[in-house]
């Protein structure tokens, strides 16, 4: 690799890619008639649906959104219980919070940074003796990796818990040779379309499945609880053509046009952005091949989406190791981050009673966790710039 510490340029550790196709897009929506619930919402929802190879697919402001609104369709309420991986972001678990359940965690596998199906067993087995099951469960397709289904829905699946897919990294990601989406061994799959995932729309979520009652709910709760449809109305007055009923209490999750047709315009190029960045991530996997480091987890059952490349400083000394790489790559130029403070060591998590030590595995994982820089039109020569630091600060083996 090529030296290249003089430069002083930037490298963000994501970008987004957005070219005329995508700006043609949402300057015809614009133009149009329909800024918001119009006909590019539909249009949308179909490509997606198309794509994963799933029945029905419900738009949505953002991931967050979807992941409260599918868990409220399954009926979570007060009282119930969710669980969900400590290694993701908080939306994860506060979806539940918004829903009135109580919310615990399964700690990680050590070599995937997803959900243990191993020690989701030991935990299932405990809840089972004190009557304590969780009524769902978040799984999460960590940096795009995705988890272990097949074991998760065996495990789950004779206490009738039911399986939320956080896909919020994972659209273009593969699990035994099907889309994730498809919800093969889930009932819902997440989205998200935020600015640095697979595809942007600036914010917005997709809720996948292949029941129906979970995407009419989705679709109801996502709109104030409000419908249209005569055949779901109290009370039906024919001459009143403009009649509408709220008949739940839901949130105004909708997404606009504008973003409906952005993200659409950027499915179309989804392929060409997971190929390339699965193309980078081979590129550092070669590079830190003979690095004390533990690079991300390559499944034989599945293809990640490769939404972050996170690699994990090894040693007694990975903290103090891992600020000083941290530092370095800021020093000249390159951004990196640190994909996630455990959600139950966040301070809002405390208050609820969780402590240091609950979750070894997750937070021994973020003790020397680092994303580099990883998105579709990352030069080389940049990765490169981003590769001689890492080497020059972690030991070689």
């Amino acid at each position: 690799m090529t030296t290249l510490f003089a430069q002083k340029s930037d490298v963000p550790y994501t970008r987004q890619h957005i070219d005329a196709d995508d700006i043609a897009a949402v300057t015809t929506v614009l133009r149009s008639d329909w800024l918001t619930t119009g006909p590019k919402i539909d249009e949308f929802e179909e490509h997606v649906a198309a794509y994963c190879g799933t029945k029905f697919t419900v738009a949505v402001s953002s991931a967050t959104a979807g992941l409260h609104a599918a868990l409220r369709a399954l009926g979570v309420g007060p009282g119930d219980r969710v669980w969900t991986s400590p290694n993701s972001f908080v939306a994860s678990a506060n979806c539940a919070l918004y829903c009135g359940a109580t919310v615990d965690f399964v700690d990680i596998d050590p070599t995937t940074y997803n959900l243990s199906a191993h020690e989701l067993d030991k935990k299932l087995a405990a809840a089972e003796k004190t009557r304590s099951l969780p009524k769902a469960i978040v799984t999460v397709h960590y940096g795009g990796q995705p988890c272990d289904l097949e074991a998760i829905a065996a495990l789950t699946q004779p206490h009738g818990i039911h399986v939320i897919e956080d896909a919020s990294h994972a659209l273009g990601a593969t699990y035994r040779g099907e889309p994730v989406g498809a919800c093969r061994f889930s009932d819902a799959t997440i989205f998200s379309f935020q600015a640095t995932k697979s595809i942007a729309a600036g914010e917005g979520g997709m809720v996948a499945t292949n029941r129906e009652e979970i995407a009419n709910g989705v679709r109801l709760f996502r709109g104030h609880g409000i419908t249209r449809e005569p055949q779901h109305m109290t009370a039906v007055h024919k001459d009143e053509p403009w009649r509408y009923e709220q008949i739940d209490l839901g949130f105004n999750y909708r997404m606009t046009d504008i973003q409906a047709a952005l993200a659409s315009s950027q499915l179309a190029k989804l392929d060409a952005f997971v190929r390339r960045r699965r193309e980078l991530a081979a590129r550092y996997d070669e590079a830190f091949e003979n690095v004390t480091l533990q690079l991300p987890h390559r499944d034989t059952k599945s293809a990640s989406a490769w939404h972050l490349y996170p690699i994990h400083v090894l040693g007694n000394d990975r903290k103090r190791l891992r600020r000083h790489l941290y530092d370095e790559l800021s020093r000249h130029g390159i951004q990196s981050q640190v994909h996630f403070m455990p959600i139950h060591t966040q301070p809002y998590y405390r208050r609820l009673g969780f402590r240091d030590g609950d979750f070894p595995a997750a937070e021994r994982y973020y003790q020397g966790a680092l994303s580099l820089p990883l998105f579709f039109d990352l030069e080389e020569t940049d990765q490169d710039r981003v590769i001689d630091v890492v080497r020059s600060v972690v030991v070689r083996r």
